[in-house]
């Protein structure tokens, strides 16, 4: 155990800066699990002793902020050697009938409030009260301590293949390490610092060179186009969450046909859902909706931390017709894609936090009227377990992400894969954007209308 902060990165510390009351910065996830044979949902108060009872707590859980004299004024990690596990973990039972209406009405309460800075940034949530005997877990941790690949990767080694493995360890339990963590290595942040010399030296005639081609280029999407709509207001702190899921082959086959990717098809069926739930609002924008979709950078197998950039894509809201939208998508993500060939990771690192400033500045300043979005909303797609898991024997029925609504952007879409399916969390200002499952509706009629569209 390390007793020595440990500065906080400048991709991490970018979800700290922004985080207010309206807008808090974390990342969560609702897992729905169904108790093994011979079991019940009531065995869930043992669960909850043995997770206070976790002996060892891993470095990322009991990582605490802390930033004055003795770290020059900036962010820093630090272990929290006292961790108090009954502040994190906390057992819930929902009020009758217990059907999934009072489970995401829940959820979207627990999403609204904000982590505790004077404490490891993490809560985890065990439910019960489901009216089908089933029992759920919500997770809630700061995107400044991880990512959404990073968050998918951290599950699954909490979890088993084998539905008779017991006694698994909590997902923030400790585990062996493959080495222990060394101290400063200044050979290696040298090196780093000379190929960042190298990178921004570039970067400049790179990004020259790309808005000279996007203005050029049909389907390219340059920050500022985005047009302005009821999505990019001022937000509050409150949140509505909904959730469904739907069979990943619909999905492929729809994306063999159009000769598009799975993400390609996300989009579209985010897109029309927008369309129809826009145009019952009498809201929807003449022009194209743009979408910020993350890219991962990770290139090695970690959990914690932020490895993420970002690509610009038109989601074809004028057009009507279901084909149309999906190949003018296509065109757009390819675009955007093709642009960050010959980039370095830190160079689109840079380019993303170029798209995502106008957010910072308008959290801090409160510019959004005067600019237009840089983009509408984050629609993202995290790919995640493709076998059946299980916990302790209860098995994984379904995880739906819940992510960040910001100021400015009053809806984030977020998809995960697991076991065959692809599973949709929709995250919205309660008050900005009314009856907000009804979208799960809108994702449904969209991707019917593509698979006919397809045929």
């Amino acid at each position: 155990m390390s007793l020595l902060p440990s500065l906080v990165s400048p991709a991490d510390a970018a979800f700290l800066l922004p985080e207010t009351r309206d807008q808090p910065m974390h990342v969560g996830s609702l897992q729905l699990f169904r108790p093994p044979p011979g079991s019940d949902v009531h065995d869930l108060a043992l669960v909850y002793a043995a997770a206070l009872a976790t002996p060892d707590v891993a470095p990322l859980f009991r990582r605490r902020l802390t930033r004055g004299v003795g770290t020059l004024g900036q962010w820093a990690w630090e272990d929290d050697t006292a961790i108090d596990l009954e502040h994190h973990v906390r057992h819930s039972s929902l009020p009758k009938p217990g059907r999934l209406r009072e489970l995401l009405a829940l959820c979207s309460r627990l999403h609204s409030t904000l982590l505790d800075r004077q404490r490891p940034l993490w809560e985890m949530h065990l439910i019960e009260g489901l009216e089908d005997g089933r029992f759920a877990v919500y997770t809630k941790i700061h995107h400044a301590l991880l990512d959404g690949v990073s968050g998918l990767r951290l599950l699954e080694r909490s979890l088993s293949t084998d539905p008779d493995v017991r006694d698994t360890p909590m997902p923030f339990a400790a585990r062996p390490r493959a080495g222990k963590r060394g101290g400063l290595d200044v050979g290696g942040l040298l090196s780093s610092g000379l190929h960042a010399v190298a990178d921004a030296v570039t970067i400049g005639p790179k990004v020259a060179a790309l808005v000279e081609q996007g203005l050029r280029h049909e389907g390219a999407v340059l920050p500022g186009q985005a047009p302005r709509s009821i999505l990019n207001v001022p937000i509050t702190g409150s949140r509505r969450f909904a959730g469904d899921a739907w069979a990943l082959d619909r999905i492929r086959t729809v994306a063999k046909a159009a000769e598009a990717t799975i993400n390609d098809v996300v989009l579209a069926m985010s897109a029309g859902a927008l369309r129809d739930y826009l145009l019952g609002l009498d809201a929807l924008p003449a022009d194209s909706l743009v979408a910020m979709t993350p890219v991962s950078l990770r290139t090695d197998d970690s959990a914690e931390g932020n490895a993420v950039g970002a690509i610009l894509a038109s989601l074809g809201t004028h057009l009507l017709d279901p084909e149309e939208r999906l190949l003018h998508i296509r065109e757009s993500t390819r675009y955007a894609k093709a642009s960050l060939d010959g980039l370095s990771a830190l160079q689109v690192t840079a380019l993303s936090a170029g798209l995502m400033s106008p957010l910072v500045l308008n959290t801090l300043f409160g510019v959004p009227r005067l600019l237009r979005p840089p983009f509408n909303l984050i629609i993202s797609n995290v790919p995640g377990p493709t076998q059946l898991l299980y916990w302790n024997g209860a098995r994984l029925d379904g995880m739906y992400p819940l992510s960040i609504p910001t100021s400015g952007q009053a809806l984030n879409i977020t998809c995960t894969s697991y076991d065959g399916h692809l599973q949709f969390g929709l995250t919205g200002c309660r008050r900005t954007l009314p009856h907000l499952q009804s979208m799960l509706g809108g994702l449904d009629d969209a991707l019917a209308g593509l698979e006919k569209a397809f045929a």
